[in-house]
């Protein structure tokens, strides 16, 4: 009888977290015929029928999608909170970890995880990023460059469907894409400032990952084309946009091959020493808190950075005694993430005859122009920067009764706006660190998370020379009540931290090999945000998705080999 049991909980393969990249993984690893386990420490999320609020109208929330008092108990920055997404928000008793130094980390606990709530933005790495750490100084070489991952760029975009132009940037290599959305006339006069006024930058509209002209293989996905609406983050009941519920997630269970396991919190990967290499993942179940063992070949990593970190770290035995394959001791050190401090906005007194009609859910990019052909400032790297741009209606609301009522009725039109924001690379350093604690515990047992990462001068650095840059941009483009300021949030407040088990060409100096596998525990693969040697200007999640492609071939290859 407990042979049969441990059967039916052995797999080919094992998943661990179903957000962009484990979504990715689960996708290839099934087509490959693997029978493929996903464990996902949240609820089941299901495309369509699971958005409660999707499309739904301002009017059609009992508070127009505020969220009352008494529904915010129990969450963290609860003044944020809206009833659209709130059944995606997470409570903190849930997972508490402890900021040994301030920082905001996002999580998404459900089937699908973060690939429902983020930014959708999506930009190629070119060899300025590549090659980075290797020419100036910082962190170690990455054991890839562009060429090595090109054709897994164009595989993953022409699957999730990326909107844009074709801009022949070297510093932004062109993708696989479809129609661009539209810029306002705000954006395109900036544009045109730009190009007027500079050389050594351009502004582009963003590649955002959205159908604008779906193909048959989104067709083929059951997805339809972005309708513009912009409820992105309650869920797209058109999957116009990508996520692992719309997308890869359906795919994969399709083929017969994949098993979705909700409620599985992870506590570790299992190692056995006389075979030299994992051999399943330990689940809490979150309902009945029973712990449970599921056994594999192979196993795929991609819980989100932090957490990878801490399901790796917490990963003990006898020959990993600080972690799975941590020899090195670095496992959970360089931890990055970007830096969006910087912010921007300012008014334009032209185009009075225009005017914004419908939504856009995408927005113009600035590619990073700082220290890229040459070490040009006292900071190491640069910033990449969005730019939006619009014009709305306003009251005068100054007075009571019915000069009140009339006034909120009769709405005029102010100047344009337009407003910015900086995206920097945050330099990864060993002090900036995640690390297990060795007394507090959360409510399934699990050793919690010490957060311990601060800004660095490179970081202020770095804000003050976006302040002046886009203060002189805006001037040069004759805008008018510019204003430009440091917000001072804290690390981590937008989301794309990485790092903690980075790749590297040497076991000494990181845990990954060009391939993703852990350098002393090659059935082990680790390709979400973690894997990261160095952050780049651009959002992050194309990049992901790219290297899990890219390294569950490889898996299925070695496999088939019988190397693992």
């Amino acid at each position: 009888m407990l042979q049969d049991s441990k059967d039916k909980r052995t797999y080919d393969a094992i998943v661990i977290g179903s957000g962009a990249s484990g979504g990715w993984a689960a996708k290839e690893l099934c087509e490959k015929g693997l029978k493929t386990l996903v464990l996902e420490r949240g609820r089941d999320v299901k495309h369509i029928k699971d958005y409660p609020t999707a499309s739904k109208a301002p009017w059609d929330f009992e508070f127009r999608d505020s969220v009352p008092i008494e529904k915010r108990i129990g969450y963290g920055n609860s003044r944020f909170l809206r009833e659209s997404s709130l059944p995606f928000a997470l409570k903190e008793d849930e997972q508490p970890f402890i900021q040994e130094k301030p920082f905001r980390w996002f999580r998404g606990y459900h089937v699908g995880g973060k690939s429902l709530l983020w930014a959708r933005q999506t930009q190629r790495w070119s060899d300025y990023d590549y090659e980075g750490p290797a020419r100036d100084g910082f962190a170690v070489d990455w054991p890839i460059r562009y060429k090595d991952v090109e054709e897994w760029y164009t595989y993953v975009e022409k699957f999730a469907g990326v909107s844009g132009n074709r801009d022949g940037l070297a510093v932004l290599p062109d993708s696989e894409v479809m129609p661009a959305f539209e810029q306002s006339c705000i954006e395109q006069y900036f544009q045109e400032s730009i190009k007027k006024n500079y050389s050594d930058r351009v502004m582009i509209q963003g590649r955002c990952a959205h159908l604008t002209d779906p193909q048959q293989i989104h067709i083929d996905q059951g997805r339809g084309k972005c309708q513009n609406q912009t409820m992105c983050n309650r869920g797209c009941i058109y999957g116009g946009y990508f996520s692992s519920n719309a997308s890869t997630i359906p795919w994969a269970m399709k083929t017969g091959n994949m098993t979705m396991r909700p409620n599985a919190v992870v506590h570790s990967v299992i190692y056995d020493e006389a075979k030299a290499k994992a051999t399943g993942v330990r689940v809490i179940d979150a309902e009945s808190k029973d712990i449970i063992e599921f056994y594999a070949r192979i196993i795929f990593v991609n819980a989100s950075t932090l957490n990878s970190n801490a399901i790796l770290l917490n990963s003990t035995s006898s020959r990993f005694p600080t972690g799975l394959g941590n020899d090195n001791g670095l496992m959970g050190t360089h931890i990055a993430w970007h830096n969006y401090r910087g912010k921007g906005n300012a008014e334009y007194e032209g185009f009075q005859d225009k005017r914004t009609d419908g939504r856009n859910p995408d927005h113009s990019y600035i590619p990073r122009f700082r220290n890229v052909l040459k070490q040009e400032t006292d900071f190491l790297r640069g910033y990449a920067i969005g730019i939006g741009g619009g014009r709305g209606q306003r009251s005068d609301t100054s007075m009571i009764g019915d000069e009140l009522r009339d006034n909120l009725l009769d709405r005029e039109y102010g100047n344009w706006n337009i407003s910015s924001w900086m995206m920097g690379e945050t330099v990864p350093v060993e002090s900036n660190h995640v690390r297990l604690s060795t007394d507090m515990k959360d409510k399934y047992g699990i050793p919690q998370l010490i957060v311990s990462c601060e800004w660095q001068e490179n970081d202020e650095k770095m804000v003050l020379d976006y302040l002046e840059q886009q203060q002189e941009m805006f001037e040069k483009a004759g805008f008018i009540n510019v204003r430009v300021n440091d917000s001072h949030s804290l690390p981590g407040s937008d989301i794309h931290e990485v790092g903690g088990v980075r790749m590297g060409r040497d076991p000494k100096t990181s845990l990954l090999n060009e391939w993703n596998q852990l350098h002393e525990c090659k059935n082990v693969f680790v390709t979400d945000g973690a894997c990261m040697t160095s952050t780049g200007t651009q959002n992050p999640t194309l990049t992901f998705m790219m290297l899990t492609a890219r390294a569950a071939n490889h898996a299925v290859d070695e496999l088939n080999k019988l190397n693992l």
